[in-house]
Parts: C-alpha cells; sequence; structure tokens
C-alpha cells in the first residue's frame, strides 16, 4: 500500500518532460551566452588572444577527462536507477543508491584532484610539448572533487524529474565564472599568456564551489522524504552489490563522456605537435614555434564556444529523456518511450539545422563580431558546423540508449569514430597544406560513424518513426534556404551599416525566415505543436490566422 501512494504521488509530482526541456533549455541558453560573454572579453584583452586561449582550453581539456572519470556520466546513471525506483514507489530504496554513489564518486573526485594537481607538468610536457600549461591544470585541480559531489546531486534530483538543481546550479556556477574570469584576467594584464590563462581557470574553481553551495543547501530542503517502516525491495542487496550495479552502468556512460571530451583534446594535442612538426622549418625559434602551435589551438577554442552554444541547447533533450525512458520502462509503458524519443530526435533536428546553415553563411561576420581582436578561423568554423548536426543527434540518441540501459553502445561507437578521428588527424593536420582544416574533416567522419551505429541500435529498440519528407528534407531545404538568405541580406546591409550590427539583424532575419518556412511547410504536425511548451496556447492562434486548419 505504501508503495502503491508513492506511486501516484510521484507521478502527480512529476514535471511535464517538455516542461523539463524547457527549464535545461533556457538554462543552458544563459550558461552559453555567459560562455561567450567571458571567452569574447578575455580573448580580446591586450596579450591574451589566440595564444592565451590555446592555453586556457589545453590545460583545461585534460582537466575535462578526468572530471568525465569521476563525474560527467554520472547524473544520467543516477538518475536511472533514482527514477526506476521512485516508478515503483521504492523511495528508501532511492535514497539508499544516492547515498552510496555519493560516498564512492566523493572519494574519486578527491582522489583525481589531487592526482591531476601533482602531474600537471609532466601532462603538459608528455602531451603537449609545452610545459607552461601545468599552471592552467593546478589550479583546476581542486574543482575536479566538488564536482563529482554535485553531479550526484544532479542526477538525484533528475531522477525525481526535477531539473531546477541542474539548471541553476549551472547557470549560477557560470555566472560567477563569467565575472571571475574577466576580473582574474584584467587584473594579470602584461603577464605571460599562461599566467592570465591560469587566473582565467582559477575562476572555474571558484565558482564551482558556488553551486556547489547552492546544491547543498537545496538538497537540505528537497530530498526525498523516506518511511523508516517501508521495506525496500532491494534490502537484501549489500552496498557492494549496489555499487556494482550503478559501476555495471556507469563504466559505459563513464567511457562515452571521456571519448566524447577526447575528442577535443585529439583535436589539441595533434594539432599543437602535428603543426610543429610541420611548420618547424617556418618558425626555427622553438618559442615561436609553441607559440604558432598555440594558436592554432586556440582557433579551435574559438570554433568550440561557438558550435556549442546550440549544441548546448540540445543538450536538454538528452538529459530530460534518460530518467523519463527509464520510468517509462519500469512501468512498461513502451508507446510514451517511442513518441518521446521519435519528437526529440525530430526536435534535434529543427533546431540544429538552422544554426549549422547560418554558421556556415555568416562565419566570417560572428568571428568578426565575437573576436574583433582574432578574427582569424572562420574557414575551419564552416568545416565544423557540419559534424556539429550529429554531434545533437547523438546526444539525443544517447540520452534514449541510457534509458534502456544500453550503456555500451554509445562507448563503442564514440571509441570508434575517435579512432578514426586520431588517424585522421595525424595524416591531415600534418600536411601542411591542410594543416588545422584537417581536425573539421576528421570530426564529420567521427560523428558520423558514431551516429550510424548508435541510430541503428536504438531503433531496434524504440521502434523510431521517420517521415523523410517532414521530418528530414524539409527541415534542411529550409535551413538551406535561410543561409543563403541572411548570407545575401548581411551583403547588403554591411555596405550601408555598420557590419556588426549587420551581422547581428541578419542573424535575426534568419531566424525569422526559417520559423515562416517551417510554419509554411507545416513542418510541425498538431501534435507537435501542442507537445511544445505553451504549445496548447500557440495552437489555436496559428488555427485561428489559417496557417493550421
Amino acid at each position: 500500500m505504501e508503495q502503491e501512494k508513492n506511486i501516484k504521488k510521484s507521478k502527480n509530482k512529476a514535471p511535464s518532460f517538455m516542461k523539463n526541456v524547457l527549464i535545461l533549455m533556457a538554462s543552458q541558453i544563459m550558461i552559453k551566452v555567459l560562455g561567450l560573454i567571458y571567452r569574447f572579453v578575455i580573448t580580446n584583452v591586450e596579450g591574451f588572444g589566440d595564444t592565451g586561449l590555446g592555453y586556457y582550453s589545453a590545460g583545461y581539456q585534460i582537466y575535462s577527462i578526468l572530471l568525465a572519470l569521476s563525474s560527467i556520466g554520472i547524473p544520467s546513471v543516477v538518475s536511472k536507477f533514482v527514477s526506476e525506483r521512485l516508478a515503483i514507489g521504492d523511495n528508501k530504496g532511492a535514497q539508499r543508491v544516492f547515498k552510496i554513489c555519493m560516498v564512492f564518486f566523493a572519494g574519486l573526485g578527491l582522489i583525481f584532484s589531487i592526482g591531476l594537481f601533482c602531474a600537471s607538468e609532466l601532462i603538459a610536457t608528455v602531451i603537449f610539448n609545452v610545459p607552461d600549461i601545468k599552471y592552467v591544470m593546478q589550479v583546476l585541480s581542486p574543482a575536479i572533487f566538488f564536482v563529482a559531489i554535485s553531479s550526484v546531486l544532479r542526477g538525484y534530483f533528475a531522477g525525481q524529474n526535477d531539473m531546477k538543481p541542474t539548471s541553476y546550479s549551472q547557470t549560477i556556477e557560470q555566472f560567477f565564472n563569467c565575472v571571475l574570469s574577466i576580473t582574474f584576467v584584467y587584473a594579470l594584464i602584461g603577464k605571460e599568456p599562461y599566467i592570465m590563462a591560469a587566473g582565467g581557470n582559477l575562476s572555474t574553481t571558484l565558482s564551482i564551489i558556488i553551486a556547489f553551495i547552492y546544491i547543498i543547501i537545496y538538497y537540505k530542503r528537497k530530498r526525498i522524504k523516506v518511511d523508516n517502516n517501508q521495506i525496500s525491495p532491494e534490502k537484501d542487496k549489500t552496498s557492494i552489490q549496489i555499487l556494482k550495479m550503478v559501476l555495471a552502468m556507469s563504466i559505459p556512460v563513464t567511457i562515452s563522456s571521456i571519448i566524447s571530451v577526447v575528442n577535443p583534446l585529439i583535436d589539441t594535442s595533434t594539432v599543437s605537435r602535428c603543426i610543429q612538426t610541420a611548420f618547424a622549418s617556418v618558425y626555427p625559434i622553438k618559442e615561436e614555434l609553441e607559440a604558432f602551435a598555440m594558436s592554432m589551438t586556440g582557433i579551435l577554442s574559438k570554433i568550440d564556444t561557438i558550435v556549442n552554444l546550440p549544441i548546448a541547447i540540445n543538450v536538454a533533450f538528452s538529459t530530460a529523456l534518460t530518467p523519463m525512458i527509464s520510468g517509462a520502462i519500469a512501468t512498461k509503458d513502451h508507446e510514451s518511450a517511442s513518441k518521446k524519443m521519435s519528437f526529440s530526435l525530430f526536435a534535434s533536428l529543427i533546431i540544429i539545422v538552422p544554426c549549422a546553415c547560418g554558421i556556415i553563411a555568416l562565419a566570417q561576420p560572428i568571428f568578426n563580431l565575437i573576436y574583433p581582436s582574432a578574427p582569424t578561423g572562420a574557414d575551419v568554423l564552416k568545416i565544423f558546423a557540419i559534424p556539429m548536426i550529429f554531434i545533437a543527434l547523438n546526444q539525443t540518441i544517447n540520452g534514449g540508449l541510457y534509458g534502456l540501459g544500453k550503456t555500451y553502445i554509445p562507448a563503442i561507437a564514440l571509441a570508434l569514430g575517435a579512432a578514426s578521428k586520431f588517424i585522421l588527424n595525424i595524416i591531415l593536420i600534418s600536411n601542411p597544406s591542410i594543416g588545422i582544416y584537417g581536425a573539421g574533416i576528421s570530426s564529420i567522419v567521427c560523428q558520423v560513424i558514431a551516429f550510424i551505429i548508435t541510430f541503428r541500435v536504438l531503433n531496434k529498440n524504440i521502434k523510431i518513426k521517420v517521415e523523410w519528407l517532414r521530418m528530414i528534407i524539409l527541415p534542411t531545404v529550409s535551413g538551406a534556404v535561410m543561409g543563403i538568405s541572411v548570407y545575401l541580406i548581411n551583403i547588403g546591409l554591411t555596405s550601408i551599416i555598420n557590419p556588426k550590427i549587420s551581422t547581428i539583424i541578419s542573424i535575426i532575419f534568419g531566424a525569422i525566415i526559417y520559423l515562416a518556412e517551417i510554419l509554411l511547410f507545416k513542418v510541425l504536425k498538431k501534435e507537435d505543436i501542442l507537445m511544445m511548451p505553451f504549445g496548447s496556447k500557440i495552437y489555436p492562434v496559428l488555427n485561428k490566422i489559417g496557417i493550421y486548419k
């Protein structure tokens, strides 16, 4: 009886799928805009530029790998186990899983924090052949411990279909990161670029600690209420047995997370080494050669900042899908899981395609707008816009696979993709006539391989309903038409007004044109609109003005 009450209670309290997506989207947009602001400011600070950004991102990528080992895959794992237990009314079991995960991953995070600090000089020398990167890693090392704990807490609340702690804590973290990064880099003007980069990354550690304090306070107010008299179906399982269950799922998820952050590291390390090899005769002085390699790495960092904005918006679907599908499968509601998965993939495509087309059309104006003091690299950005589409689709597919318990599939797919990327990078970047463009070409191959593998497996387990004309061809054609339109609009406006203003106006026009095309071609069905946030209010308006009848 107690479990039945808990099941009813959790169903009544659970926010809708699209409400969670909307909360996460709003948060991710805010996070990426703030990230864009501080990257824009510090990149254009005198003495920082592409070289400082190269140091900044190179050290951060090593930190990201250890972060992935200790925490990044954990929210989806914890949310799956918590949501499954709450779906059957096992509050006590859900709380127990959370506590076991907390102890284990906090310990793991502490080990990696200490390890990164102690090994930073060795890593900087062996991987990048640029010893000064060690300072960036040292200031980042304490953050791993706090992120590991915060990740377990985020997964705990995601399993309850409460996305507020995740979105709010990440927004708080990025806000302080933005403010402190700008403050520290400006305070270090006149110092070497690697010192300025270390100062900028110190802000990451401090902002993570601030966000950690917020989520701890939230937990004390919103933890799962447990009746001590309740008997959990898993009461006979030991803590070690439960931890083995968690690790059986978290290890493949963690491998996937590691590979996803290894891909940028593959670019950074191969660009750094291969560029130094390819251009050794052009820059005979070692310091100049290192600075040139770091400036090429800085271009990749600028590109990541731009392409990660639309990708981050799409993260909302993968984050919300995992607990939703886990709960649906636990209660054998396969129809709901299939419907949400199909819609999420469709929505991901509608979001990401116009972004990719817009970036290709306005690559140089965007660089001129965001990085006026370091506007090089726009042609490379155009290439990276293509894999961006597949990265977004892979994110959404992986969220569904995690919910199904197929955690090893994304790991295998990404491993094969990353292996091909590494080989292609070595071949292409070492060729002076291709250089840094090889990183974009290899990214396309990597993400397409991962997409083919993961989609085939997902489609076997949850039938994806694909209408080729409406769901794929029309959004792609609409995006291409929009891209051509904004390119021409920007050329026309640049001749009569300030180029930066013309870029902003062109982007706004692009959004309006694409939305008009989507409505004109009726890419969205009535049920798609109704599934959207405020869809029940939007559809009557569209019906009234004659777009939908």
